[in-house]
């Protein structure tokens, strides 16, 4: 398996706090069956973003865990304004491994109306926006309407590993299991922070999607995909996201259903 999302770097965010705990858990994380992991720290106005830093950390964790674990680089891309507009002028900086995805989370609290137009120009800009842990974000969780432009636009989606397994509450995993049934998830990863509250576990996740989406699924979401996205190629072909028309289309589609068709619809 191949965590894109995991906090694995010391002493930069609210991650692993030392090399110690940093190689405590790239060690989980092989033991648990990951092979690549991506660290991610956060790119935000709380946590600087140190390319150079970032680099000799990740260079001494690769050292200290060997040929156990592979490691490379992107960040947790805040969507605010002044980093966005540095990421278009420097896209290699913030994406993973310096090729065309971007991990990109939102703040819990507000998203603005103009994300689809940023998404649009972060995608003009050779960029691929991977939208983070969606069924975790407050707004999200009570309009998840939300995510249809987005999708529409052909940004890419990541759920934690244990928001499947209910570590994140009931909401989380409802809402997880809500957009794997509907084909809106792209990849799994741990988003893990330590070995205790946040572990680097996706052998959990796989297990349930491949219980209950089955093994190519399983498979496709912790393989197949985030190895596209750690080397910088294309994905293979994705399941087409369902019901992502917009209101006028979806009304327009109820009306062709005729009468029975929107009687027995809900």
């Amino acid at each position: 398996m191949i965590d894109i999302h995991h906090h694995l770097l010391f002493g930069l965010d609210d991650g692993s706090t030392s090399l110690e705990l940093s190689l405590e858990m790239a060690e989980a994380a092989a033991a648990d069956g990951i092979t690549h992991v991506v660290c991610t720290p956060h790119a935000n106005s709380r946590y600087p973003f140190q390319p150079e830093v970032n680099r000799e950390r990740m260079q001494q964790i690769q050292e200290g865990v060997g040929s156990k674990l592979t490691l490379g680089l992107g960040c947790d891309f805040h969507l605010s304004y002044d980093n966005i507009e540095d990421a278009l002028k420097n896209r290699s900086k913030y994406s993973i491994n310096g090729k065309q995805y971007l991990l990109v989370e939102f703040d819990d609290l507000m998203i603005p109306n103009t994300m689809t137009d940023a998404f649009y120009e972060l995608m003009v800009a050779g960029m691929i926006p991977i939208i983070t842990h969606p069924e975790r974000n407050l707004t999200i969780q009570k309009h998840p309407e939300r995510m249809k432009p987005w999708l529409r636009e052909g940004c890419l989606v990541q759920v934690t590993a244990a928001s499947l397994t209910g570590r994140f509450g009931k909401t989380a995993q409802a809402m997880a299991m809500q957009f794997l049934e509907r084909d809106w998830v792209n990849f799994l990863a741990t988003d893990a922070h330590n070995v205790a509250s946040r572990p680097p576990k996706m052998s959990e996740g796989y297990q349930v999607v491949a219980k209950r989406f089955g093994a190519e699924t399983a498979e496709r979401l912790c393989v197949s995909n985030p190895k596209a996205v750690f080397f910088g190629e294309d994905l293979p072909p994705q399941p087409a996201p369902q019901k992502i028309e917009d209101e006028r289309e979806e009304n327009q589609n109820r009306r062709k259903g005729g009468f029975f068709s929107r009687l027995f619809s809900n």
